[in-house]
């Protein structure tokens, strides 16, 4: 008896609406329902604390190289997206993703080359499988140097 009645109470008879303009049919439901809720950390803040350059060899000089050291705050990232755009941050001209390993502490070094001198954004994404936080800098890349 007691298993009649609750399946009694967790369901009405379904209508079709006739108003619906999709021509589909509405379903409601009453009654109580179950469900598991996980609550995950996520990837609080990522923070750019130091922009350096990488000396070149005559040979390298074409590309000037910067190192970018990154850290985080929550969970640890898996995979890292680094996008390059003009200063006013609004036309991108490259975008790279490595999936990267952080096993203890949330410290990690990205090297990126520039093609040529001049002012550039700089964002940093940093993400895993539930959440994703971004760090952005302005830099100035002049023939192997940079601020």
């Amino acid at each position: 008896p007691t298993g009649a009645s609750s399946n009694s109470d967790t369901s009405t008879p379904v209508e079709p609406m006739e108003d619906n303009p999709d021509g589909g049919c509405h379903i409601y439901r009453n009654g109580y329902y179950r469900t598991g809720i996980s609550v995950v950390e996520g990837i609080l803040e990522v923070n750019i604390i130091q922009m350096m350059s990488i000396q070149m060899t005559e040979s390298q000089a074409e590309n000037s190289l910067v190192d970018f050291v990154v850290t985080c705050q929550g969970s640890l990232p898996t995979d890292v997206c680094t996008v390059v755009s003009d200063p006013t941050c609004q036309v991108s001209k490259s975008m790279v993703c490595d999936p990267i390993t952080v096993t203890d502490e949330c410290l990690l070094t990205i090297r990126r080359a520039f093609e040529e001198p001049g002012t550039y954004c700089i964002n940093i994404t940093l993400g895993d499988d539930t959440s994703q936080a971004l760090a952005s800098a302005l830099i100035s890349v002049n023939g192997g140097e940079s601020t």
